[in-house]
């Protein structure tokens, strides 16, 4: 709130004008994130759990299938090569599965009549949604920690500097809080937290695995090989590998020539911008009209 004086009479009058819309949304968005955040605290077992599907993911491709994947480039049969290339797809898959937990969040909100009691109160209409998915983007960037973590334990290594890494882990952020207003508008568009977990994942099985992420391209049929690296997945997934320094020289970074992975980091943050504000919108759009 901004207070202004004002002359009336010769008196001045101090009047109180609201603050700009910018300002209110910012204000409210992160009020929502905090309350948000309390709640995750409160129920740490959500993180733990959310911690241990990628961990199991990572073990589970390194140690079992690590040995029978050849990455282009490398040594037949070569493991530490396959740690490399796969590192930054389990990155991906994790700050992506977490559209699960956002959907089936909202959707628990709404179906206590939570969301009805936020759209009683003058706040912005954005702001209820953008603060859950600012909670949920720090949920993410914490798992990711604990991952890069494990990641280095069993072997994984980074070949530039500190700012390009960086560069990669801020590119996954940004994918997995793009695919939470995907999640977000799932959870406000089903009727219980159960439909919005199953909605949730049941199409990110199909664009994490048609990708880049666990099995080189090149040993797919031809069609799928055009969808893996036209697919947004693929090109963080190819960005992140870029900038960590997970890629062989040499190797032809598409198989099809396929733009997206000719130029991941820019393809990586078009797909991200776009997906955010296309389904921010109609997560926002549905917000007005859904009811518990």
């Amino acid at each position: 709130m901004t207070t202004v004086t004002e002359a009336t009479g010769g008196a001045p009058v101090r009047t109180v004008r609201p603050r700009g819309g910018i300002g209110r949304s910012v204000r409210d968005s992160l009020v929502v994130a905090q309350r948000n955040l309390i709640r995750m605290l409160r129920i740490p077992e959500v993180v733990i759990f959310g911690l241990i599907q990628p961990i199991m993911f990572v073990v589970l491709f390194t140690y079992v299938f690590g040995g029978s994947i050849n990455v282009p480039g490398a040594p037949v049969g070569d493991a530490q090569a396959y740690h490399e290339f796969l590192m930054a797809g389990i990155f991906a898959q994790t700050v992506t599965f977490a559209t699960a937990g956002a959907g089936a969040g909202i959707a628990d909100d709404m179906h206590k009549g939570l969301i009805d009691r936020f759209r009683s109160l003058p706040m912005s209409r954005g702001a209820v949604l953008t603060g859950r998915t600012l909670a949920d983007l720090v949920q993410t960037a914490l798992t990711l920690v604990v991952l890069a973590v494990v990641a280095l334990l069993i072997g994984w290594r980074t070949h530039e500097n500190l700012a390009e890494v960086l560069a990669g882990f801020a590119l996954l952020l940004l994918l997995g809080y793009a695919f939470s207003w995907i999640g977000a508008l799932i959870g406000l568009t089903v009727r219980t937290p159960e439909a919005a977990t199953s909605g949730g994942l049941i199409w990110l099985f199909p664009l994490t695995f048609i990708s880049n992420a666990f099995v080189p391209v090149n040993g797919m049929p031809a069609f799928l090989q055009h969808v893996a690296e036209w697919n947004p997945f693929s090109a963080t997934v190819a960005a992140a590998r870029l900038l960590f320094g997970n890629t062989i020289a040499g190797v032809p970074r598409s198989v099809t020539g396929a733009w997206p992975m000719e130029h991941p980091v820019v393809a990586s943050v078009i797909w991200s911008v776009l997906i955010i504000v296309v389904f921010r919108t109609l997560a926002v759009r549905k917000y007005r009209s859904a009811t518990a």
